[in-house]
């Protein structure tokens, strides 16, 4: 995988990938023309890029007791609401409304990114991500995917890895 320089970043980087590139770590973007009318935004990066809908992950805003929670599940599946509860010890979660979501991390509704967010929020990530090399999550605009291993993404959301995702 490349590593993007910062000149690269500065013509048209996101917060997700200037985080990364400060990161030091090693990812690859992947660019798609976005079609606003194809119902689900990760199938259709799955699609466009030829990847497995496995290795796709979505990132989601729910909130957990009142605590914001970013969910990272693969676009293959849902969101086990009660899972992601559990996962942060708390009783009850629900889908968080999508324009808290937007202001709170500082993306658009199917370009939230788990990385570069306006406001670092409590991270669960798949334990099925850690069965792959690596996968891919939004690089915080529709259209536009990071590649990275999910050892990384852990690391750098300081995610809890959990089964919170179902079939």
């Amino acid at each position: 995988m490349a590593k993007k320089s910062k000149k690269q970043q500065q013509s048209g980087g996101t917060p997700a990938t200037v985080a990364l590139t400060a990161a030091g770590v090693a990812y690859t973007v992947h660019a798609y023309d976005h079609d606003p009318s194809h119902p689900s935004y990760g199938e259709e990066a799955a699609e466009a890029m030829g990847v497995s809908p496995e290795r796709v992950f979505k990132t989601l805003v729910a909130d957990v007791d009142g605590t914001l929670t970013v969910a990272v599940v693969p676009v293959a599946g849902q969101l086990d609401l009660k899972a992601l509860a559990l996962a942060v010890g708390g009783k009850r979660a629900a889908m968080a409304d999508p324009a808290l979501a937007e202001r709170t991390t500082g993306y658009v509704r199917g370009g939230i990114s788990p990385l570069g967010q306006r406001k670092r929020l409590p991270t669960v990530l798949d334990a099925s991500a850690t069965s792959h090399e690596t996968i891919c999550v939004s690089a915080g605009r529709r259209g536009l995917e990071v590649e990275l291993s999910p050892k990384d993404l852990t690391t750098l959301t300081n995610a809890v890895l959990a089964p919170i995702g179902r079939t």
